[in-house]
């Protein structure tokens, strides 16, 4: 609908829909490197999420024997990955609400050819990564149920795969399908609200705007990063009552 907008009726400035045209070309490019972020940006979450849990785990569970872990330990665990989920999420959301709005009020056909990356690159990786991730979770299977291949070193590296394919299927794949959904419906009304304004007002209130959106996208995409990486430190508190569970390992040092 915007191009149609855009031109007219697909009559006018279609020209500026080429690969010979700077800024639709731009556009295509920053498309796909947000796909990319966005990978790398939600398997960092689960990343940082899982090991803050694992550390609380071997610090407060006893892992040997039969004694169960308490509900309270439990819902630690849940805890832990919920909060570090959500903290992954806030970032992401906003740095795409963000960028959006910026693209879109940049200049409208470099925001054209920013959607149609965003939807081709994201559908071809969302079913890279759920075809990857499903294949590295089926391999351990297989080397566990048919090769009988348990606590070997084959084993031992699908295990290191299906960790890794775990977010891939479960995680960045699956949640590509709201992003391009969300990018595209409210990236066409920011879209229309900047060529309103550009008609109205004049380019340099739309560069500005755009300039400033594209600044807070950017704080964003740095805590999406740097804010969720791993850093050394004193592993996960128990809660109250299991001081007692700590494990052998940590009792030791």
């Amino acid at each position: 609908s915007i191009i149609v907008l855009l031109t007219h009726g697909l009559v006018e400035n279609l020209d500026k829909l080429s690969l010979l045209h700077p800024p639709f070309l731009l556009g295509l490019i920053t498309g796909g490197a947000m796909i990319y972020w966005f990978t790398g940006a939600s398997i960092q979450a689960v990343t940082t999420g899982a090991y803050r849990a694992v550390e609380f785990i071997k610090a407060n569970i006893r892992l040997e024997g039969v004694t169960k872990a308490s509900v309270s330990d439990s819902k630690k665990v849940v805890e832990i990955c919920t909060q570090y989920a959500q903290k992954g999420m806030f970032n992401i959301f906003l740095t795409v609400f963000f960028a959006t709005l910026a693209f879109a009020f940049l200049e409208p056909y470099f925001f054209i050819g920013y959607l149609i990356s965003i939807a081709l690159f994201g559908l071809f990786q969302a079913v890279f990564m759920a075809n990857a991730g499903a294949a590295w979770d089926n391999a351990k299977k297989i080397v566990e149920v048919e090769l009988k291949e348990k606590g070997t070193a084959l084993h031992a590296a699908t295990v290191v795969g299906d960790t890794v394919g775990d977010p891939f299927k479960d995680t960045s794949s699956v949640a590509m399908n709201p992003i391009i959904k969300f990018t595209t419906l409210f990236g066409l009304l920011a879209v229309e609200l900047a060529v309103t304004l550009t008609a109205e007002s004049g380019p340099a209130l739309t560069r500005l705007l755009a300039a400033v959106f594209f600044g807070i996208s950017v704080v964003f995409v740095w805590r999406s990063f740097y804010s969720m990486r791993i850093r050394g430190g004193a592993p996960a508190a128990a809660p109250a009552g299991a001081g007692g569970r700590v494990s052998a390992a940590v009792r030791g040092k």
